[in-house]
């Protein structure tokens, strides 16, 4: 792609703070005013979704912002709409960027006559005309396989690290902890970038959604723990692993969470629970309780999508975002001494 050409950005109505500040970090890097193309995005009364854009589009590098969130069915359906609107205009090329990538959680047959619904999303994603997919921290990294265009999958950790970093004075008392077994190298990849110990809890579960035990594998007594995990929806599971950890002898207990789904009676678990804080990115937009709640902190993607875009725009890698000593200058304005 020339690198003469500038990307232009378009949102859904997913996660338009998230996009208008992408906007912004582009326009910073570039040093010109990068904004939203102007789009109609409207429900007809039997809820059919209507889209229309009012600017020319024609040879442009299109990039869709838009999380497959909640309500995920009417984002997934605005973000192919949106697609086939750009493609019909002779758009150059046509990216989605899905900070959060919704049915990821079904990536394979868990039983007898169930669907594998992330791969039917990336098929419909593909025969849309998506020609490259940038999302972060897949919750099964084989969905880029489900693909046949680009994935570029980014990862919350090394910003993690950062605001770890920056947030505790002693990481030599600081232990990741993975809150099961699958999420170990999620967890290993953390503790490796702040060269901190690693804790592991080992649940069973009775049924679907309900927790029969738990277990500590590692010694917690006297650390502070940090949990990490890509997804929080009902945090459940997040809050029991919190008080296990607390009645093993764990000093603290904090939680970073890249998509804070936090569905149903999340939030109020949270703030009700053990834990010191619990971090979230912005992939999904906070509702206004998360906002409010004085133990969940938000830690902004737009500078690391930002930088993404430019480098997809510009044919430079996206991999070397994948290091916090690259993330470092991007984020100097929220972490002054990480540059």
């Amino acid at each position: 792609m020339n690198p003469l050409f500038k990307p232009k950005l378009i949102a859904g109505n997913s996660n338009h703070p998230l996009a208008q500040s992408i906007a912004r970090r582009i326009s910073i890097h570039r040093g010109e005013p990068v904004e939203l193309v102007r789009t109609r995005v409207e429900r007809f009364n039997d809820q059919e979704i209507f889209v229309e854009v009012y600017e020319n589009v024609r040879g442009e590098d299109m990039f869709i912002i838009q999380s497959t969130s909640n309500p995920a069915n009417d984002n997934l359906m605005e973000l192919l709409i949106m697609c086939d609107a750009l493609r019909r205009s002779s758009a150059a090329r046509i990216t989605a960027v899905m900070p959060y990538f919704g049915y990821a959680r079904q990536d394979r047959r868990s039983k007898a006559r169930t669907p594998i619904s992330a791969k039917l999303v990336a098929n419909l994603l593909t025969v849309a005309g998506i020609e490259r997919v940038l999302t972060m921290d897949l919750h099964a990294a084989q969905i880029q396989g489900f693909f046949d265009v680009p994935v570029d999958n980014l990862y919350a950790s090394p910003v993690f690290a950062l605001d770890i970093m920056h947030r505790f004075a002693n990481l030599a008392e600081v232990t990741v902890v993975s809150p099961d077994v699958g999420g170990v190298a999620r967890a290993r990849e953390l503790a490796e970038r702040i060269d901190a110990d690693l804790a592991i809890v080992d649940k069973r579960r009775s049924a679907p959604g309900e927790v029969a035990s738990m277990t500590v594998i590692g010694d917690v007594r006297d650390r502070v723990c940090v949990i990490v995990d890509d997804i929080c929806d009902t945090a459940g599971t997040l809050v029991k692993a919190a008080e296990l950890l607390t009645s093993q002898g764990a000093k603290e207990v904090h939680a970073y969470i890249t998509h804070g789904v936090l569905s149903g009676p999340a939030v109020e678990r949270v703030t009700g629970s053990v834990m010191k804080s619990l971090v979230v990115t912005d992939s999904i937009e906070p509702t206004p309780a998360v906002r409010k709640a004085e133990n969940i902190r938000i830690v902004p993607v737009a500078p690391l999508f930002g930088q993404a875009i430019l480098n997809i725009a510009n044919g430079t890698s996206v991999s070397s975002l994948f290091d916090s000593t690259t993330l470092g200058p991007i984020y100097e304005a929220l972490y002054p001494n990480a540059a």
